[in-house]
């Protein structure tokens, strides 16, 4: 299985990028996994309506120059679906059984993602309803593929 995550903008924190070099190390075994930075638009702090959905439109040409057209593509979104872990596990199962063995992983910038994204996921992931800073989630996201490996594969890891 090849799995790319396409996140928002660079990731500076040391310790971030430690954890995720962790799993993405862990992950090895199962799935080749891919990161990739896209810039993110600079713009001032407040921003009009039109201004964000501005700013989320570039951003979101960047992250879709990047999304293959064979690739099943989640997108994180407040909004989107919550699952549990065992069930998303069990999506990353099928997903590769039925095949769908090219996974990408949309994480946006501050302001979110553009509606052209969201219309070309093929899922709307949600981790809940608060908000993470995007670099975080990285962390949150690359863990959670992990551990639906490692519910799939039965290990204790989960408990």
């Amino acid at each position: 299985m090849k799995i790319k995550i396409i996140c928002v903008g660079k990731l500076k924190e040391k310790y971030f990028k430690d954890a995720i070099a962790e799993y993405q190390k862990r992950l090895s075994r199962f799935a080749k996994i891919e990161l990739i930075q896209v810039a993110d638009e600079q713009a001032p702090e407040k921003l009009s309506l039109a201004e964000q959905n501005q700013v989320k439109e570039i951003e979101g040409q960047r992250i879709l120059a990047k999304i293959k057209s064979k690739e099943y593509v989640y997108v994180t979104a407040i909004k989107g679906k919550e699952r549990s872990s065992e069930e998303f596990a069990l999506e990353l199962e099928k997903l590769g059984t039925y095949g769908h063995s090219d996974l990408t992983f949309v994480i946006g910038g501050s302001l979110g993602t553009s509606s052209a994204v969201n219309q070309r996921a093929d899922d709307l992931l949600s981790f809940g309803k608060l908000t993470l800073p995007h670099q975080l989630m990285r962390v949150v996201l690359i863990e959670q593929i992990y551990r639906g490996f490692m519910i799939n594969n039965g290990s204790p890891y989960h408990k």
